[in-house]
């Protein structure tokens, strides 16, 4: 059973664009793992940008400037 877990900072992605990571990420694992998409487990996880660090900051201090 694969799963799949997708980490995004929470900076307004729709339900849309998440339904489109799920069907994406399954038709990959299909394509290249052989696994049935019906087994095949994806998770969002959206976290706050102050959570986010990159290049020593927060990502939510990067926004600011």
């Amino acid at each position: 059973m694969p799963y799949m877990h997708i980490r995004i900072t929470d900076e307004g992605v729709s339900s849309k664009q998440k339904q489109q990571l799920i069907e994406g990420s399954t038709q990959l694992l299909v394509e290249v793992l052989n696994k049935k998409p019906e087994y095949t487990h994806v998770v969002i996880e959206e976290v706050p940008t102050e959570n986010w660090g990159v290049s020593g900051q927060q990502y939510s201090t990067i926004l600011q400037q």
